[in-house]
């Protein structure tokens, strides 16, 4: 196969869309990191990320079952050519999920005091909740867009949303730190939720634009009926595991205040983990997910079509390049930690969570590319299974042992639950495929 036949591929080219797009957002928001941190601070970065759990777990209920969803039925629908179907299936996916958005963003804002109080802790997330909830009907259209054209193995768009999202996002806080400079005032933790807002808008005016109105037909009641029966329990497992990962999460600054920190260092080292150290070892990872989503089509077609060499071809591509990718990566953050940390965060911490965070990349590479083509093989419970008993190690290990060993026992607990993951992926594979 020449060089050109291979960029034909739809695969190929799609990742490459998603891999430059999602390069260039992580490079924009390498810098807006940064940015953050110097104008908002550290524990000002902690209440920013206190607000992340609960926005995960509101996406996944809203809009992540039905995008995977939309990703597998425009496929199959493509490969009938049937476009009027598969146009069918977006209809219902963007009815379904801009109503589950807007029910969603009425509970949080009337709960707002009760959950930033009760569940967060932290009685100053409340205006960020509200605030978040903007971006909820926004997120769902371009998630069920993405979700079309994903299906349809044409990343351009996607990527491009994508790319436009991240640009306004920091534009937009820019432009509010320079107003608020010019008033003599300062950079708030809310303003760069109100970012996040304005680059939801941006990507879905951008989806919407190129998507277009086209005719669609199709018995409405049973695409709609097939649509649910399949999102219902992707949804349900994505919010089991966005729950016990914001679980996760929201106990860390819980677990190290009974370590012995006071309620602002124990926010601060939250900020730094989550939103520094994290943000860094989370960077490659724009490779792996644009396989990752192109991917489950790509192994759903293959399996309508029963060629179990392209299933098989898949699975040992994966975990080869996954592993290989990883341990670059973990070499590259060794030697660059302290660097990282010192000169363009300012935070020796930064650099010495890298270092033991690292570590994780090859099994975390790994695990995206075998659930997804897990999804694609139609075994969707055995993912979900597999990271909500990552999630539980995770758990178990931050609630006995932060209080003991601080934070070092939660970067530990998340490479044992990476490796564990992996390693139940390649066995359910060997066995199912």
């Amino acid at each position: 196969m020449t060089f050109i036949q291979k960029l034909k591929n739809p695969l190929i080219t799609g990742t490459l869309f998603l891999t430059a797009a999602g390069v260039l957002s992580r490079i924009i928001g390498f810098f807006y990191r940064i940015f953050l941190s110097r104008t908002i601070g550290a524990e000002g970065l902690g209440i920013y990320q206190l607000v992340f759990p609960v926005m995960a777990l509101c996406l996944s209920l809203t809009g992540a079952g039905i995008q995977t969803s939309l990703s597998r039925f425009v496929a199959e629908e493509t490969a009938k050519a049937n476009e009027a179907g598969a146009r069918l299936y977006l209809m219902i996916g963007l009815l379904l999920s801009c109503g589950l958005s807007v029910l969603v963003s009425f509970v949080i804002c009337r709960n707002a005091a009760l959950i930033a109080c009760r569940l967060l802790e932290e009685p100053r997330c409340e205006s960020l909740l509200c605030a978040m909830t903007f971006c909820l009907v926004p997120a769902s259209v371009h998630a069920c867009i993405n979700g079309y054209y994903y299906g349809k193995q044409k990343a351009l768009i996607p990527s491009v949303s994508q790319l436009a999202e991240q640009v306004a996002r920091v534009a937009g806080v820019y432009l509010i730190y320079n107003i608020a400079s010019d008033h003599g005032s300062t950079l708030r933790p809310i303003d760069a939720i109100w970012g996040i807002v304005i680059g939801e808008f941006f990507g879905m005016l951008i989806s919407v634009t190129a998507v277009g109105f086209h005719h669609f037909s199709g018995s409405l009641k049973q695409s709609t009926r097939a649509l649910i029966i399949m999102a219902v329990p992707l949804t349900a497992n994505r919010v089991l595991i966005n729950l016990c990962s914001s679980v996760e999460n929201l106990l860390i600054p819980r677990q190290l205040r009974l370590f012995g920190y006071d309620s602002a260092n124990a926010l601060s080292v939250y900020g730094i983990l989550t939103g520094m150290s994290l943000s860094i070892i989370l960077f490659p990872t724009v490779l792996t997910n644009s396989v990752s989503v192109l991917l489950l089509p790509v192994i759903s077609e293959a399996k309508t079509k029963k060629n179990t060499a392209a299933i098989h071809h898949a699975i040992t591509s994966a975990i080869y390049y996954g592993l290989l990718l990883g341990f670059a990566f973990t070499l590259l953050f060794l030697f660059t930690a302290d660097f990282i940390g010192n000169r363009i965060f300012c935070n020796t911490l930064v650099g010495t969570y890298i270092k033991i965070l690292s570590w994780i990349c090859p099994f975390m590479y790994l695990n995206a590319l075998l659930s997804s083509i897990l999804h694609g093989l139609g075994y969707p419970k055995i993912p979900f299974y597999i990271n909500l008993l990552g999630c539980a190690i995770r758990i178990v290990i931050i609630w006995v042992f932060i209080p003991l060993y601080g934070i070092r026992a939660s970067l530990s607990g998340m490479l044992i639950s990476q490796i564990v993951m992996a390693l139940l992926c390649i066995f359910s594979l060997r066995k199912l495929a």
